[in-house]
């Protein structure tokens, strides 16, 4: 088995099977951070989900930008993709307890899944002088986070909170140094692998929604609750690839150079970070909901199921300023409207919060389908760029 990495063609855009499993772990990763934030419903714990889900989402996206530019099932890639699965599963597995009795092995895994990352990318780009000069500060950012998190390991409280955030600031931070001077960019293949990783993390949501009716004797109420919740799922889902993905993906393969990697590393490495933290909260909130149809939510519930879905909102909003630079206004105005209605949500029975948040969704949706309908229509049926 050859060690070299089979370095990827300009046409070879295709997300492969082996990305896509190890994708699969990234589900189990997601729906740990879901149950992390449900069983400690306080901001405190809506903190600490957020950090690991930070966490585990940077290594993620790692390794997209790994295996944009490596074949993952040539050589002895393969192998080390499976090594970096059992290090992403045993960081997952460590999620529930991360701040507890598991913060070392989680510091451990996550060690392991970054250096991997770091030995691969420098094996691939062995002779690139521009390419080494780009991991090399990436490993400066990674380093300070990976000691970081060892460190944290040994403390409780606000003090481990802070170092996490400090760590996980310094690891997103690494990727900014050199504005991109070095990596390469597979443009379709990178939009396409973020565009699944979104469509998983709307999955987890509705998991979610059949985890909380599991909770609960299966009456109307609940059955109403999960199919509210699968309209605001399929709400989310439609607001990114009915028009969005196609126009953030065209726009990325008509740039080039530079501009092309800091608009990939910006609009998906960075911003696809909030909305998947959006959905992640959202199915906090519908899950919470689902389980307690008839009582008010708590203050952090409310929070998730209001705020998670304008968070996703306000990150496509961000995502279309960094893109397109013009301002979605029904988005922000429906993102306002959401927050403004958490006071509400924590004194009306839960069923009907889920019923506004739904709502003002499809509310968004069908105003947005009929106010530019024919933009939407030269969008979706202009011809596929040339690769």
């Amino acid at each position: 088995m050859p060690l070299q990495p089979h370095v990827r063609g300009e046409g070879e855009e295709r997300v492969t099977a082996l990305e896509l499993f190890f994708d699969l772990i990234f589900v189990f990763a997601l729906t740990q951070v879901t149950g992390l934030v449900s069983a400690t419903p306080t901001w405190e714990g809506l903190v600490q989900g957020l950090l690991a889900l930070g966490m585990l989402w940077w290594a993620w996206t790692a390794y997209a930008w790994l295996t944009n530019t490596i074949d993952p099932e040539e050589g002895a890639v393969r192998l080390a993709m499976f090594g970096a699965m059992g290090a992403m599963f045993v960081a997952s597995l460590a999620v529930p307890h991360v701040f507890a009795d598991d913060a070392l092995l989680f510091a451990s895994a996550y060690a392991f899944l970054r250096i991997a990352h770091l030995v691969l990318y420098a094996v691939a780009g062995w002779g690139d002088r521009d390419l080494l000069g780009a991991v090399g500060r990436l490993a400066v950012g990674s380093s300070i986070g990976i000691v970081l998190l060892f460190a944290a390991a040994g403390l409780d409280g606000r003090l481990q909170l802070a170092l996490w955030a400090v760590a996980l600031l310094s690891d997103l931070a690494g990727a900014y140094i050199g504005g991109g001077r070095g990596w390469t960019l597979s443009a379709g293949h990178f939009a396409e692998r973020h565009a699944l990783i979104l469509i998983i993390a709307l999955g987890e949501s509705i998991v979610a929604v059949g985890v909380g009716a599991s909770q609960s004797e299966l009456d109307l109420g609940v059955v109403v609750a999960a199919l509210l919740g699968l309209t605001v799922a399929a709400a989310l889902w439609w607001a990114y690839f009915d028009v969005v993905a196609l126009v953030a993906e065209r726009k990325l393969r008509e740039t080039t150079g530079r501009a092309q990697l800091t608009m990939a590393r910006d609009s998906y490495s960075y911003l696809h970070l909030p909305m998947v933290a959006g959905i992640v909260l959202f199915a906090v909130g519908v899950k919470k909901t689902v389980a307690h149809v008839g009582d008010p939510l708590e203050l952090v519930p409310a929070v998730t199921l209001c705020g998670g879905v304008a968070l996703y909102l306000v990150a496509h909003i961000l995502f279309r300023l960094r893109n397109v630079r013009s301002l979605n206004r029904p988005r922000l105005v429906v993102a306002v409207a959401l927050l403004a209605a958490i006071p509400l949500a924590v004194e009306i029975p839960a069923l009907a919060a889920l019923a506004l948040v739904a709502g003002l969704c499809s509310a968004l949706i069908g105003y947005e389908a009929i106010r530019y309908s024919q933009a939407r229509d030269r969008v979706r049926h202009a011809p596929e760029p040339a690769t």
